[in-house]
């Protein structure tokens, strides 16, 4: 031990002094062992500055060969190791905890109890329009000013989140909620929800859409059916009893017309698009035009320009309804005497386009965004005369998606309007048909 090294030296240079007594006397034996003992003193104020020195800079090994600092030095060296293993093993894990914080794809702030803002990811920064380290230390309820966020934060307890407005963009719905953690610190997580809220708007719509045009149908059917039951069979005369069951039979197949159409719009929806097969555009448009031939009447004057050798590859059935819809379309919204023209033909690119254009009422330009809204119409009263279910163009558009093509639309008040089923280049055959 350290200890007994040094009283061993003391002892050594007591011995040299007692044997040199003899010779050199009682002072000179004195002189000796002081000088033994000057010499251990200075030599370990030497090593001691090398140890100070040493201290200076701890990431040095220690000073080699510091006597009796030796097993006291390699012991501290061998602890600063260890302290150093284990920083740099928690700087690593808290670098690993940022950066799994920074990849979360919700936003997350670290907060003190009084809503100063310590850190947060960038999805935060995003959501929040935060900026670090600027904000760092402010507030966030100055920050955030929404009143929805500022009486939620000032409760007590925050159990279940809140929806707010996102201050960087108003048009964006955020899900945030706060939790406690470490006595004083809070933590802010916020989601962007906005597509969900959209969608759940959409369903709300979709719902009382639904209900409102199956509502009017089935009124006329219940008071219909209400008069003939509780009125004696003689009571009415022949033609208005036969005049009411043509009126149920309209309504009647009116639902019929909606129920199918949803039905299409949730297999559109809901099921996986089939291996392309060439299609016969040519024979599918004639067949369209047959029906919208019916349905004019010889009330419109119809016409057609067709490349009878321009297929495409897709679903005969979905393609033929995407036709048929936009042809019946055009035909119910023209009055009589207009004049509906029927395209299919390539374009300079090498692209494919099905147009329909008619001489029609036309539609207002802040109506056409939303043509392919389900159950939208432009004038409620008018689409119904036409026996229309709301549904058709929305049905074009998810046909037009699983081709891989766009449903483009044009209109002018009065002067008439032009849909047309664009389909790339990639979607088109060489002609052969199956």
């Amino acid at each position: 031990m350290v200890w007994i090294r040094n009283l061993l030296l003391v002892l050594a240079w007591g011995g040299i002094a007692a044997l040199g007594h003899p010779v050199a006397g009682h002072h000179g034996s004195w002189a000796l062992f002081s000088f033994g003992l000057g010499t251990l003193l200075c030599w370990h104020i030497w090593q001691l500055s090398r140890v100070t020195r040493w201290t200076r800079d701890l990431k040095r090994p220690p000073p080699p060969s510091a006597g009796s600092w030796d097993d006291a030095l390699a012991r501290i060296y061998r602890h600063l190791r260890s302290q150093e293993r284990q920083l740099a093993l928690l700087e690593g894990n808290v670098q690993g905890f940022l950066s799994a914080a920074q990849a979360l794809p919700d936003g997350l702030v670290t907060l003190d109890e009084d809503f100063h803002i310590d850190w947060c990811n960038r999805i935060a920064r995003h959501h929040l329009g935060l900026r670090l380290p600027e904000d760092r230390g402010h507030s966030l309820l100055n920050l955030v000013r929404s009143p929805e966020f500022v009486r939620y934060a000032r409760q007590l307890e925050w159990p279940s989140p809140v929806l707010v407005r996102s201050p960087g963009s108003g048009d964006r719905v955020l899900m945030v909620q706060l939790i406690s953690y470490n006595k004083r610190q809070r933590m802010l997580l916020t989601r962007d929800v906005t597509q969900i809220e959209k969608l759940e708007t959409t369903r709300r719509d979709f719902v009382a859409n639904v209900s409102h045009e199956l509502r009017t149908p089935l009124t006329v059917l219940a008071g219909f059916l209400e008069t003939l039951i509780e009125m004696p069979a003689d009571a009415l005369p022949q033609a208005q009893r036969d005049q009411y069951l043509r009126t149920m039979h309209e309504q009647a197949q009116r639902m019929q017309a909606i129920v199918a159409d949803l039905l299409t719009l949730s297999t559109l929806e809901s099921s996986p698009t089939t291996d392309p097969q060439p299609v016969g555009m040519p024979g599918l448009i004639r067949t369209a035009l047959s029906q919208a031939e019916a349905l004019s009447n010889g009330r419109h004057t119809l016409s057609s320009e067709i490349d009878p050798h321009l297929d495409v590859l897709g679903s005969g059935s979905e393609l033929s309804s995407a036709i048929s819809n936009l042809l019946i379309n055009a035909v119910r919204y023209t009055p009589d005497g207009g004049k509906v023209t029927v395209r299919w033909h390539t374009e300079a690119d090498g692209s494919a386009r099905y147009s329909v254009t008619d001489t029609g009422i036309g539609i207002a330009a802040h109506h056409l965004p939303r043509l392919t809204e389900r159950f939208y119409r432009v004038d409620r009263g008018r689409s119904r005369e036409s026996g229309g279910t709301g549904l058709g163009l929305a049905i074009a558009k998810h046909i037009a998606m699983r081709h891989g093509a766009e449903l483009e639309i044009t209109s002018e008040v009065g002067r008439g309007s032009c849909f047309s089923l664009h389909f790339p280049r990639t979607r088109l055959t060489d002609g052969d048909r199956p």
